[in-house]
């Protein structure tokens, strides 16, 4: 008669798989930096969330047929009409959360893309459903509602101011 271990030959996979039902791993989001010239300093375009009104970049969810930073210039015209030149490869990434209805937060991890401003459509599909303000570098910093973006956008201050 042989004995069966009950969790398999020492192998830990249903500690892993038990694990899984509390942790869940960051969602990826996609961003537009949107970035123009001001009097002193380059001005960054912080939109508002439709639920909440924090201040963030234009982000969303990645599309399956586009190219991560097509879908970052799609997010800058639906949420704000901004139209301009995406660099193909990603600034950065940070962490954030995508709140919910309900009034729970999914972790995302946003990848962001620089956006260089060419011009700023007066109708586009979020019109009235988000407030889009430009300002300038470091007052956008300040403003930003997320610690992890302010950090990301120090960090990244020569590329951007």
């Amino acid at each position: 008669m042989s004995l069966s271990r009950p969790f398999g030959n020492g192998d830990a996979s249903w500690l892993q798989g038990l694990l899984g039902l509390f942790y869940k791993p960051a969602r990826l989001q996609i961003a537009a930096l949107c970035i123009r010239p001001g009097e002193t300093e380059n001005e960054i375009l912080l939109v508002s969330t439709r639920d909440t009104g924090r201040l963030i970049l234009p982000k969303g969810w990645p599309e399956p047929d586009r190219q991560d930073y097509e879908t970052a210039a799609t997010e800058a015209y639906e949420e704000a009409g901004v139209i301009g030149k995406t660099d193909p490869h990603a600034l950065g990434t940070f962490s954030s959360y995508k709140g919910r209805s309900d009034g729970s937060k999914e972790p995302t991890k946003v990848l962001v893309f620089k956006l260089q401003f060419e011009k700023q459509l007066s109708e586009f599909p979020e019109l009235g459903q988000r407030q889009c303000l430009w300002l300038p570098f470091s007052e956008a910093v300040e403003h930003a509602n997320e610690n992890s973006l302010k950090q990301f956008l120090h960090h990244h201050r020569a590329e951007i101011a």
